[in-house]
């Protein structure tokens, strides 16, 4: 089993944080020093476990040491959320409407939308969130779409 597998095994067990933890850390051991999906993963797993001021800077070395695309926006996802949840709601929307504005072709748009409306909520901009949440929930719906995408964009 590769390196990622172990990892989602990881993720997939049924164990407490603490252990989960321990057995991101002890594969996060395995890569070398600063290895960006190594501490990517180790922030996860502090994150997961609502350890947020552990989170944040393996957060911010990850995506300064460089990550795939995917991982990329994963990892902004991530340290926007959890910034936001130690009230530095400001830095929080700037990195989501970066991600958001990038356009519903992005990856994870729909997350970034989600998370992007957790923020403006935060901020005290609650029809702003309403606005984003629901344009990013219109193309999912069967009917009412383009009357949907109409009413959101009216709120702003």
């Amino acid at each position: 089993m590769d390196w990622e597998d172990r990892v989602a095994a990881a993720w997939a067990a049924d164990v407490t944080d603490a252990e989960r933890i321990a057995l991101i850390d002890a594969l996060a051991a395995e890569r070398p020093e600063g290895d960006a999906v190594a501490l990517f993963e180790r922030a996860g797993a502090r994150d997961s476990a609502g350890l947020e001021a552990e989170a944040e800077p393996l957060y911010r070395r990850a995506l300064d040491a460089g990550l795939d695309e995917d991982r990329r926006v994963q990892a902004v996802i991530q340290l926007a959320s959890t910034i936001r949840n130690l009230g530095k709601v400001d830095e929080s929307l700037a990195l989501l409407r970066a991600e958001y504005e990038k356009g519903s072709d992005a990856a994870l748009h729909d997350a970034a939308a989600a998370f992007y409306a957790l923020a403006l909520v935060s901020s005290g901009d609650a029809v702003r969130a309403a606005s984003v949440a629901l344009q990013a929930l219109a193309p999912h719906l069967p009917r009412y779409t383009r009357s949907v995408t109409g009413y959101a964009r009216e709120l702003v």
